[in-house]
């Protein structure tokens, strides 16, 4: 690759760094926040209004759900600016955050003024020049304060105002939508999560999914969680349906890793089916994509919402249609198990066989694995005696 080209490259990469890096840092915080309102709304608790008035167990597992998910666009925020500034980017980072957070601008704003703030700051950690006695400020209050005075300024009063209207037009978008509108959102949402197998498109869909169940949009989330098991368990069922029809389209190898897989899937860990895709990866990619898709646009036509953003199956309880989500995650589950086994090819039985089972089948194997039956056959050469062989 030339240095112009790679020059051209590297923009877009950093991007996808520093977006992926917030991404790690926000999902330790989505899930927990979310299993805590789950929890606590299952057991019959509510958001407090008044803390000066009693409350129970329920409520405050409630209420602390609800202030962690508040506290998403700062930590995306933060930790965009933080990966591209370094320490001088927290502090900055955590502000533009809230000020998304308070204006209404929620994720992509907190995403938007993350990546501002922390370019910002790194503009000035690498141009601005101040004497060496105020060099060990530079850090600690210099970078921080003149970061977030200017961005800080800009969110206030330029760049949130759109973005808060971008979200609200977002939130209606998604609020008004009937019928067939729904399933194709739905279908392009699971398609996107199932697409690689927890890559960057998956990313991109959890990500913005997560944003939009702050605005209280909680259908995507549901698709989000159906999609990234549909992958684990479609190709555990191509591999029963396989079987019935008596076509060996998986290697042992793969076979073990589909025993992988599933398991995985249930706690909705997608990256288990990579090992399958490795050796047939667009028909694998095409299958779950589909499936997924599937699943996706009946989770979302059907209104399937889900207060939690991961967990796999443990968090259906929680959705606020469990039994019409198993019935959608079962048909995108049966839909990839069957584009799978009508679309990979048959092999061979030398390769789908272990080098063990297809020993099996030839004598000297047999009589290796029966130490009597090698001892008689061995019996019988000696006791040949040559006048008993005739020639006519």
């Amino acid at each position: 690759m030339s240095a112009d080209a790679a020059a051209r490259r590297r923009p877009r990469l950093e991007l996808k760094r520093h977006a992926l890096t917030a991404i790690s840092y926000m999902l330790p915080l989505v899930v927990a926040a979310g299993l805590l309102i789950a929890i606590g709304n299952l057991t019959g608790g509510a958001v407090i209004e008044d803390y000066k008035q009693p409350y129970g167990w329920q409520d405050a597992l409630v209420s602390l759900g609800v202030l962690g998910m508040g506290l998403l666009a700062p930590v995306i925020s933060a930790a965009i600016a933080y990966s591209i500034a370094d320490r001088p980017g927290i502090a900055p980072g955590l502000l533009i955050g809230l000020i998304a957070h308070s204006i209404g601008a929620g994720f992509l704003g907190g995403m938007l003024g993350g990546f501002l703030v922390g370019w910002f700051t790194l503009w000035l950690k690498t141009r601005l020049r101040v004497p060496r006695w105020a060099q060990g400020l530079m850090p600690m209050m210099i970078l921080p304060l003149l970061s977030t005075l200017v961005i800080g300024l800009l969110m206030f009063f330029v760049i949130g105002v759109p973005i808060v209207w971008a979200t609200q037009w977002l939130t209606d978008v998604l609020t008004s939508m009937r019928g067939s509108m729904r399933f194709v959102f739905g279908a392009l949402m699971g398609a996107m999560a199932a697409f690689d197998f927890g890559g960057p498109v998956n990313k991109v869909a959890s990500l913005f999914a997560d944003g939009l169940l702050l605005e209280g949009v909680t259908e995507p989330e549901a698709v989000k969680v159906l999609a990234s098991m549909v992958p684990p368990f479609g190709v555990g069922i191509s591999l029963l349906l396989a079987r019935i029809v008596r076509k060996p389209i998986y290697t042992a190898q793969e076979r073990n890793n589909i025993g992988i897989a599933i398991p995985m899937g249930v706690c909705m860990i997608t990256e288990g089916v990579i090992p399958i895709a490795a050796g047939d990866l667009v028909r694998v990619v095409l299958s779950c994509s589909t499936g997924a898709a599937v699943g996706g646009g009946l989770s979302m036509m059907w209104g399937i919402g889900s207060p939690v953003p991961s967990g796999g199956l443990f968090i259906v309880p929680a959705m606020s249609n469990p039994l019409l989500f198993m019935v959608a995650l079962l048909a995108g589950s049966v839909v990839t198990g069957i584009l799978l086994v009508l679309t990979k090819r048959r092999l061979p039985r030398e390769t789908a066989e272990p080098p063990a089972a297809r020993e099996e089948g030839r004598p000297d194997a047999r009589a290796a694995a029966d130490p009597l039956a090698a001892q008689a056959a061995a019996d019988r050469e000696k006791d040949v005696d040559l006048g008993d062989i005739s020639f006519s």
